[in-house]
């Protein structure tokens, strides 16, 4: 079941949505070589419980191996849901995904930026350009994320951005439903044709989340039972937002503006709800 939320619920997804804005903020001026994942997960879950909230991520998942951490935190060839570490010290030049989910009253945000540890000066062009079109497709899917459309008109505006790139999509993980419970119905691919799928309204909101890769898209899960790693160890990036499809158009909760700047460019009106926007 999709749950369609009411523009009240809109609008406390939005002040969640905040709280991860506010983390990914530390997490920028914090970023450095001879910080730790560990000192990255502690700092987040300061953020988090400073504002009233709780991590999404923290004891997620299989009770017998939940998850052990405020954040993924995934370098290099690690795609997805790496754990952090007291041990994993950062270097320059390390690429790094940084995801957060934060819950503030019973709702919750989601969202994830890759980074160059020492800033995109020290990147190769590859590595450049890879993050510069995962994030490029991330705003291209959240810009058809409008009422009337369907679901995959979101996948396809992924791809259609990342396939003259020469990058790998990463198959089988993708984006989600979510509101009341951090992953809901349904489940949003990063690639298809457009026109198929649940019909967009109003009150859905979604994660859209690209994972690309400069070689194969294949993926490996390590021994932990939750790091996704490419098959053959190439980099990959990884960028997300929340955002909710409101009857003027997409809101993206977890972006400080709400998307205003990005979608403008893309010739997109940013939408709210009179409660929250």
């Amino acid at each position: 079941m999709i749950q369609i939320k009411s523009d009240a619920e809109l609008a406390r997804m939005r002040r969640a949505g905040l709280v991860v804005a506010r983390c990914h903020a530390a997490v920028r001026d914090a970023l450095r070589p001879g910080i730790t994942t560990f000192d990255l997960d502690e700092l987040v879950e300061n953020v988090i419980r400073e504002a009233g909230a709780t991590p999404s991520f923290l004891g997620y998942g299989n009770p017998q191996a939940p998850f052990p951490a405020s954040i993924c935190a995934s370098i290099n060839e690690e795609v997805v849901h790496g754990i952090p570490s007291r041990e994993r010290v950062l270097r320059e030049g390390d690429v790094i995904s940084v995801d957060i989910g934060a819950v503030l009253g019973g709702w919750h945000g989601d969202s994830a930026y890759t980074h160059v540890v020492g800033g995109l000066e020290v990147a190769d062009e590859t590595t450049r350009r890879l993050l510069q079109v995962c994030e490029d497709s991330l705003w291209a899917g959240l810009a058809a994320a409008r009422q009337g459309g369907r679901l995959t008109d979101i996948s396809a505006a992924v791809e259609g951005a990342v396939r003259p790139s020469g990058f790998g999509i990463v198959d089988h993980y993708g984006g989600h439903g979510i509101g009341s419970e951090m992953h809901q119905d349904p489940h949003l691919l990063n690639h298809g044709r457009p026109g198929r799928g649940p019909r967009l309204v109003a009150g859905m909101a979604l994660a859209v989340e690209p994972m690309i890769t400069v070689g194969s898209p294949e993926t490996e899960e390590l021994d932990d039972e939750w790091t996704v790693v490419t098959a053959d160890r190439s980099r990959a990036a990884h960028f997300e937002h929340t955002v909710a499809i409101t009857a003027t158009g997409p809101w993206v909760l977890t972006a400080e503006d709400g998307g205003a700047a990005r979608l403008a460019a893309l010739g997109v009106a940013m939408g709210g709800v009179s409660c929250g926007a």
